[in-house]
């Protein structure tokens, strides 16, 4: 594999849906929310994505059974009272190098433009360093018009305060030379935990811009097999750590 591989799982038919990206980052938050709102309105999974530039290990689940390091496309029909159609964008991973960044988003925006996407959310979390009983949401925009937009939705205006690192700022960055529009959520999070109340806040703002409803009692609940997912992945990723270094001292004794 030289290059991003999408494998298309079911073929779907959307009316200029909106493109939502959440894979993993600060406090899990976008990622917590996205895969709420796939399991409580039903998405359904129609791509999967994998790439030479995502971390070289696999995740091992439940009995044994490992799951490769992946990016998923789910699709929803019909959301809320606007009727609109979403592409979700989740996973377990991030590629690992800049380059490997570009490569990747560049590879999955081109092949969900071919959909007639319209408008970009991407979610993710903005780190505080300390905890916070309420979350804000603050957001990012392409454009003037849809900076208007998240004030009427009570979003706070992140301005002159850094980047946005990751996917999360770069799909927005290559969208708008593409005359694609679109904004960033971010929930204040910690940032060093697995943070159900950012992305219950980022849910809540969704809702309201994308005129929907959605019952998040069963967050806390996907919190928790999340963090048990990011346990095992730091796990390996500490194995592998140790591995080196023992092969640094003795090559005979790595297996891999």
């Amino acid at each position: 594999m030289e290059t991003t591989e999408i494998t298309v799982l079911e073929d779907i038919e959307v009316n200029n849906p909106i493109f939502i990206e959440a894979l993993p980052g600060l406090g899990h938050v976008g990622k917590l929310a996205a895969d709420h709102m796939i399991d409580e309105l039903g998405a359904t999974k129609f791509a999967e994505i994998h790439s030479p530039t995502f971390p070289p290990q696999v995740i091992v689940k439940d009995e044994g059974i490992i799951e490769n390091m992946k990016n998923e496309l789910y699709c929803l029909k019909d959301v809320g009272e606007d009727h609109l159609d979403l592409i979700i964008l989740v996973g377990n991973t991030q590629a690992l190098s800049p380059e490997g960044q570009y490569l990747v988003c560049k590879d999955i925006l081109e092949y969900v433009k071919g959909f007639g996407i319209d408008r970009i959310y991407t979610l993710g979390g903005m780190v505080t360093g300390q905890p916070t009983e309420s979350p804000r949401v603050f957001g990012a925009a392409t454009c003037e018009e849809n900076i208007e937009l998240l004030k009427e939705a009570e979003i706070e205006i992140r301005a002159n305060d850094g980047g946005i690192v990751g996917a999360s700022g770069l799909f927005l960055g290559l969208a708008v030379r593409q005359q694609i529009q679109g904004s960033c959520l971010m929930g204040e999070t910690p940032g060093y935990f697995i943070d159900a109340e950012a992305a219950e806040a980022i849910l809540n703002k969704l809702s309201i811009l994308l005129n929907f409803e959605i019952n998040v009692d069963k967050l806390e609940e996907r919190a928790e097999e999340t963090r048990q997912m990011i346990a095992k992945a730091q796990q390996m990723e500490q194995d592998m750590i140790n591995k080196a270094n023992a092969g640094n001292a003795d090559d005979l004794r790595y297996i891999g």
